[in-house]
């Protein structure tokens, strides 16, 4: 299977690196790509005439071989922070970029997600236990949000949402979280 991970993280010593490496250590024998949007700079503003170019498929380089990466996946997974209840914004800005008209869906008489046939796994580190969050509704907001209703809409049928809350606090079990992450990862490369 072909792996494109997605990392949103500027701080190479947060956790969402040891969650990226444990992604990377479940995936050993899979074809593995890594896009880490701030280490490699990536660009997050989407220009008003880029957005109109998508109508015509006119898509800027970079894009391009984004949407390659994308097209030869089986399994996409992001690993980022859950930051003001939404994606940090260079990965906002790389969906918007990436996920574009003609290449994630189209429009006509009705709306087609052309993503079809791929799964997704999320890993979204939070501040606040997953406790907390379910308690007002946001865990099923944010999957609703960043996750099912986001990508479903592209045609990707099997997102799954990881919450991985509480992080940073000092009762975290965090090698159980990362060993989590492993079963996690390998079952979505084997099925």
């Amino acid at each position: 299977m072909t792996h494109l991970i997605i990392y949103a993280h500027p701080n190479p010593e947060s956790f969402n690196q040891a969650v990226l490496q444990k992604v990377v250590e479940a995936s050993a024998g899979h074809d593995v790509i890594i896009r880490d949007l701030n280490g490699e700079n990536f660009l997050p503003v989407l220009k008003w005439q880029e957005c109109i170019n998508t109508f015509s498929k006119q898509y800027e380089e970079d894009v391009q071989a984004e949407q390659a990466l994308w097209k030869e996946a089986d399994l996409i997974t992001f690993v980022y922070p859950l930051w003001w209840m939404g994606f940090p914004a260079i990965l906002k800005g790389y969906i918007d970029r990436v996920l574009t008209h003609g290449f994630a869906y189209q429009t006509g008489k009705e709306t087609i997600g052309l993503l079809k046939g791929k799964k997704m796994q999320q890993f979204v580190t939070m501040g606040n236990t997953n406790e907390k969050y379910e308690q007002k509704g946001f865990l099923q907001s944010l999957d609703h949000t960043l996750g099912n209703g986001l990508f479903n809409f592209c045609g990707v049928e099997n997102v799954q949402m990881h919450f991985l809350g509480g992080t940073g606090m000092p009762t975290i079990d965090y090698q159980a979280v990362l060993e989590n992450i492993k079963h996690i990862t390998e079952a979505n490369l084997k099925s």
